[in-house]
């Protein structure tokens, strides 16, 4: 009998030992794996170091890019044309430039020189006029897209603090309701009108773990863009004479 108890004892420690073995060697094994992936990674990002700061082509943005180009010859050729380009005529484009240059203006660097002002401020109205993706500005503008995605954010940021106190204020008093009410019936004929409000789809990159959240019923990703204008700022292309139910502008 003790022989047996003797057996069973070495058979269940000799069990132990292996089972302690098989774990020990699961995480060695998993700890390789690890190694192997980072060293891995490191390799990659060794072979995928920049070998130019910036790429030639870019570098060419002043002498052949939109905003030098095309842009000048449309603001001096067809003022009509650059209106359609950014849905803006060139004296509120300058204005825009010229009131911003404080908050948009960045010192130049040893690697390279800053983006302007009126190019930053022309890449994001064309972005939210046409909704084009960051890389077919690239090309038009020649600035990195990576560039773009934070230039874009920055211009918006700086348009809202620069005209916020003076655009984004709502009237309080009735002669200052009646002010607007008497715009847009003498200037456009909407009679018993207070606003006009449009909104437009921005074409975005979907973030991580959004699921559906900004898919819209054209089938992309999307943000709205909201506008809310008195009489004053109103544009419309049908003519004043044209008249309209007032009643879906109430």
């Amino acid at each position: 009998m003790n022989n047996l108890v003797n057996d069973r004892r070495n058979r269940l420690q000799l069990l132990n030992w292996q089972l302690q073995l098989n774990q020990q060697h699961n995480v060695n094994s998993m700890l390789m794996l690890q190694v192997l992936q980072n060293n891995r990674r490191v390799q990659r990002r060794r072979r995928q170091r920049r070998t130019v700061w910036v790429r030639p082509w870019l570098e060419r943005r002043v002498e052949l890019g939109q905003y030098a180009c095309l842009m000048e010859e449309l603001q001096v050729e067809d003022v009509r044309s650059f209106k359609n380009f950014l849905r803006m005529d060139p004296a509120m484009f300058q204005e825009l430039v010229d009131r911003l240059i404080p908050r948009l203006t960045k010192e130049d660097t040893s690697y390279r020189k800053s983006l302007t002002p009126g190019l930053k401020l022309s890449i994001t109205l064309r972005y939210l006029a046409s909704g084009d993706n960051y890389h077919s500005l690239m090309y038009g503008f020649r600035v990195p897209h990576n560039s773009i995605s934070i230039l874009i954010r920055e211009v918006c940021e700086a348009i809202i603090a620069e005209y916020a106190d003076e655009v984004i204020d709502c009237p309080t008093l009735e002669q200052q309701w009646r002010r607007i009410a008497d715009q847009f019936s003498t200037r456009w004929h909407f009679h018993h009108c207070l606003g006009a409000l449009d909104g437009k789809h921005i074409t975005i990159q979907c973030p991580n773990k959004a699921g559906s959240e900004y898919c819209n019923y054209k089938g992309f990703n999307s943000i709205i863009l909201m506008a809310l204008v008195d009489g004053a700022l109103l544009t419309r292309r049908t003519t004043p004479s044209h008249t309209r139910c007032s009643a879906c502008w109430q």
